[in-house]
């Protein structure tokens, strides 16, 4: 099931990352595969784990691309859903703006059609009843995909699917389709540029609570001295 990612509604995103552009940087650095980053390597395992659990994220979920003219605002980046992954990519001499979700799942022939294109302000739903009806044509290793005002690319990958999105007046389908192909796992530069530095000391496990008794429900011991 996709669920919605937890970020501005459109509006006011859009509004705060045209008019600020201090607030929007450079991440993807050129072209790649999909899977590793156009300089060959990818982000140090153990960094781009921490930064990203940090918020949420699983780290197999975090990619970048690229644009002609757009770049992404590193204040639009959070999780999608459980632990997926959002971003949004900016042209401000366009007045343009895509959108990178990437989520668990995969994209089939048989899917395709049940689920809704990317919405902008708020993630997406299963197609039918009110909702625009969803075409679906297989590019390369790639979908795209259109429903009403909107369209998007989505690749599936291992477990999960990247989508790329946006309105279809005014951001051509060429620039989603190079957006997919450009899209691949961040080096350690792009990772800098993309998310904040983990927490010092942030937990990987769990924390072991101290007032929870070994035997019973589990409900916790509120005794004074229970948690050391």
């Amino acid at each position: 099931m996709i669920r919605a990612v937890r970020v501005l509604p459109l509006p006011l995103l859009l509004l705060s990352l045209l008019l600020v552009s201090c607030g929007t940087e450079k991440a993807g650095a050129g072209a790649g595969t999909g899977v590793e980053s156009s300089t060959g390597s990818v982000a140090d395992p153990v960094e781009l784990d921490a930064r990203a659990r940090a918020l949420g994220i699983a780290p197999e979920h975090v990619y970048v691309t690229e644009a002609p003219g757009f770049a992404v605002a590193r204040q639009s980046v959070g999780v999608y859903g459980g632990d997926g992954f959002f971003a949004a990519y900016v042209s401000q001499e366009a007045r343009a703006t895509f959108e990178m979700f990437v989520d668990r799942g995969t994209m089939t022939a048989e899917n395709c059609p049940t689920v809704q294109v990317s919405q902008g302000s708020g993630g997406s739903a299963t197609a039918g009843g009110s909702r625009d009806e969803v075409t679906c044509e297989r590019d390369g290793d790639a979908w795209y995909r259109k429903a009403g005002s909107r369209h998007e690319y989505a690749v599936p990958r291992d477990g999960h699917v990247i989508r790329l999105a946006g309105d279809v007046k005014g951001l051509d389908r060429a620039v989603l389709r190079g957006a997919a192909e450009a899209a691949h796992h961040p080096d350690g530069d792009e990772l800098t540029a993309l998310l904040p530095p983990a927490p010092d000391g942030a937990a990987t496990e769990p924390v072991e609570r101290g007032d929870l008794p070994p035997v019973g429900d589990g409900a916790p011991n509120n005794e004074v001295g229970a948690t050391g």
